[in-house]
């Protein structure tokens, strides 16, 4: 058993690599490609915002269809969804339409849907002492596209004639090779299809948990901040004459910070509980939000998108693990997508916004207005860690 869990987890970090691939490849040159086509600055990261939306619509729907087709069905089908996504895209770049291009980030969008949900199936092919590292061992995953996305997409901007066409057509055949990846999955029964017990609580009473608002309101903060600054990050620097091999570089080294630290997040946890990671994270966003203020040099750039990427890790591991303690196997596909489709909505919000807050405002004020918003997450992760210590010490007592 402890060997087959080893197995998917294995199968569920290679496909993790290979969806951030595509994430990473839309964040590198999706703001770049939809500068090229918009009327307007404000318009540059649609393509971006679009791939958010897809996500965030998409959500909700594949995780009440995983519950009832099982992991594996639902993860080739956004595979699929990727590929079709990438072909749409390079289309709307070869007749420099912005309205296709974003059409296909829509899809792409509602592959990466479904693809949050693979750390949510390693945690349900562990056990109890296993879920943290199985956890982090899936978003490490990340570190292969760290390496590979925006080489790829720095490679694929100037291959063929529009510039960034061969950049989605690459996009398409990544999706292609996660869904063989994918064909090796198998998840038991049992907790890949919808139970429905008797005493399964209603999904208010789920959600008005304050565990889970904690869990949801810290991993939201920490998707919607990284977006935000990681979608604004190549339009900051092209502004501030550098060239796009550095911006790629950058994104390389962000992603590295994001993923990195996968490896032992989930030990850290173990050893000095979710709380208090994701509360170090959270003075890590405010470490990024402090580095920008240094000027925008590559050095500046490089060493706060790579705070941004590590806070990221450790709010949104930290979240995940925190999460799957407030709702049974019968209840999971509901808070799940509830989780998740609330994060990309942030997500969205952030990537849409990105560009015209840089249009209005220059990188480092754009970077500063965030600090209210982590002063409330530090707020809220505080109150929560005081409130299990309080149950912790009425239970023994």
């Amino acid at each position: 058993m402890k060997n087959h869990a080893h197995r998917q987890v294995l199968i569920l970090a290679s496909a993790q690599a290979l969806f951030q691939i595509v994430s990473v490849m839309v964040m590198t040159i999706g703001g770049l490609a939809g500068a090229q086509l918009a009327d307007s600055p404000k318009w540059a990261t649609l393509p971006i915002a679009t791939m958010f939306l897809g996500t965030a619509i998409v959500t909700f729907p594949a995780s009440m269809w995983m519950a009832r087709v099982g992991r594996r069905t639902g993860f080739l089908c956004g595979t699929a969804m990727g590929l079709v996504g990438g072909l749409i895209a390079a289309f709307g770049i070869w007749k420099q339409s912005l309205p296709i291009l974003v059409f296909g980030t829509f899809f792409i969008g509602a592959y990466q849907a479904f693809a949050q949900f693979y750390r949510f199936a390693a945690g349900e092919v562990a056990d109890d002492a296993f879920r943290p590292r199985a956890i982090s061992l899936v978003l490490a995953g990340g570190i292969v596209a760290a390496l590979v996305g925006p080489t790829l997409a720095r490679a694929g901007g100037p291959l063929l004639a529009p510039e960034y066409l061969g950049s989605f057509l690459i996009l398409a055949v990544v999706s292609v090779v996660a869904s063989g990846v994918l064909l090796g999955l198998r998840i038991p029964p049992a907790v890949g299809h919808l139970i429905e017990p008797e005493n399964r609580r209603p999904l208010r009473k789920i959600v008005l948990q304050p565990t889970y608002l904690v869990a949801l309101f810290g991993a939201a903060t920490g998707y919607g901040i990284m977006i935000l600054a990681m979608t604004a990050t190549p339009i900051a620097m092209i502004h501030h004459h550098h060239e796009l091999a550095n911006a790629a570089t950058v994104i390389q080294l962000h992603t590295l910070g994001m993923f990195l630290p996968s490896f032992f997040t989930g030990s850290l946890i173990a050893r000095f509980g979710t709380v208090p990671i994701m509360l170090a994270g959270a003075v890590i966003f405010i470490g990024h939000v402090l580095t920008t203020l240094t000027g925008t040099s590559f050095g500046s750039f490089a060493t706060a998108l790579v705070l941004l990427g590590v806070g990221w890790n450790f709010m949104y591991v930290g979240g995940t693990t925190l999460l799957t303690s407030t709702y049974t196997v019968a209840e999971k596909a509901r808070a799940q997508a509830v989780n998740d489709m609330t994060i990309f909505f942030v997500g969205l919000a952030c990537s849409f916004s990105a560009g015209g807050l840089l249009d209005a405002m220059d990188w480092q004020r754009m970077n500063l207005v965030l600090l209210p918003w982590l002063l409330m997450v530090v707020a809220a992760l505080s109150w929560l860690g005081l409130r299990q210590r309080r149950t912790a010490v009425a239970e023994s007592a």
